[in-house]
């Protein structure tokens, strides 16, 4: 049948022994279908989603079954981390996901009786559970948020992005939002990267002032070391009038940074995670953001910038076995990156150049 310019149903029918089963599948262009499932007796069976669509996971993104009940609380199960089989009542929305795309059962109107199953691996497999009739609704294909929301607004909820899902959200609308204004997702990532980096520019400014502070006192601190070696309590109490009268704050140079983090590791898990960059070309060679830049251009200009930006950072650091581990850094990140997708690739750049700027 052929639903691309309008729906199409379909009836299927099986004799199993002692029990007819009829199932009747209705077809939308959009994508998404409508389920009906009778049994002559009055018997449990399941549906399932089936496995995931893609089978091989990727190191990098999240695979494995989310459950949203209707309390609108989520149950997120990845692969390997189930045990024994799971018994979830009230669920709207079942999806069996991976990093691009889905396979989803839902129904809004009485909520399913769902199981989890390990499979070999441990991975989480989805089976609702019926007496004699079932009716729902169903989408397999890609994580678009767009087509999403287009079947219904709730069904945007399959697109996870972990534990910074709450940031990691209004970030991609965000991008979206860029993204219409460009035309293009490589320039969206580049606005977003440098609006952020504006946004976050108050808290950059005073961890790199604290850290510049505690540079200029790090000979004196020395001193007050060899000085007050076996009393820490002295060595302490000094220490402190040596902060207060310079006013330095030994956490200044952290706590702006460590208030970035989640910031930062929302944009990673977007452009990550979004199937609206896969195919979409930026510049010149980078013809497709979703995979790893095929000419290493972007990660070695990533680590270019990361070793400048190390250079005139202001450091604290004054054992030498440490001082080697940190200048190391930019070699190791950049080895990390040359696989990375070339967007993420792209922001980390982006991010670095101005952090050099702005220092």
């Amino acid at each position: 049948i052929d639903a691309t310019s309008s729906a199409q149903e379909i009836t299927l029918k099986q004799q199993l022994k002692d029990t007819n089963l009829t199932k009747k599948l209705k077809f939308y262009p959009d994508g998404h279908y409508d389920v009906e499932i009778s049994s002559s007796k009055a018997d449990e069976f399941f549906v399932t989603t089936g496995f995931r669509p893609n089978v091989l996971a990727d190191n990098y993104t999240n695979h494995g079954a989310l459950l949203k009940q209707a309390d609108n609380t989520f149950t997120t199960v990845q692969d390997k981390d189930i045990e024994k089989i799971q018994n979830v009542v009230g669920v709207k929305i079942a999806s069996a996901f991976d990093r691009y795309y889905s396979s989803t059962i839902y129904n809004f109107k009485s909520p399913m009786n769902v199981f989890m199953m390990p499979n070999s691996d441990k991975s989480p497999q989805i089976f609702v559970s019926v007496k004699q009739n079932f009716s729902a609704s169903g989408y397999i294909g890609p994580k678009d948020y767009d087509l999403l929301a287009s079947i219904n607004p709730e069904l945007t909820d399959i697109i996870e992005y972990g534990w910074f899902t709450f940031i990691s959200n209004p970030m991609f609308l965000f991008l979206k939002y860029l993204y219409n204004l460009t035309g293009n997702w490589g320039w969206a990532i580049v606005l977003l990267t440098i609006i952020v980096k504006l946004v976050l520019y108050p808290l950059s400014y005073k961890g790199m002032v604290s850290m510049q502070k505690l540079k200029n006192l790090a000979p004196k601190i020395k001193d007050l070391q060899e000085k007050y070696k076996g009393d820490s309590q002295k060595l302490g109490m000094h220490m402190m009038e040596l902060y207060k009268k310079h006013d330095a704050n030994p956490m200044g140079g952290c706590l702006p940074i460590i208030l970035q983090i989640p910031v930062f590791f929302a944009i990673y898990r977007v452009l990550l995670n979004a199937i609206e960059l896969e195919g979409a070309a930026w510049i010149l060679w980078i013809d497709n953001l979703a995979v790893m830049d095929q000419y290493f251009i972007l990660p070695i200009l990533m680590g270019i910038t990361m070793y400048i930006q190390q250079r005139i950072t202001p450091t604290t650091i004054t054992d030498p076995i440490q001082q080697k581990m940190f200048q190391w850094l930019p070699i190791v990140f950049t080895v990390f990156f040359l696989w990375f997708p070339a967007g993420l690739t792209l922001y980390w750049f982006i991010n670095n150049l101005f952090t050099v700027a702005q220092q």
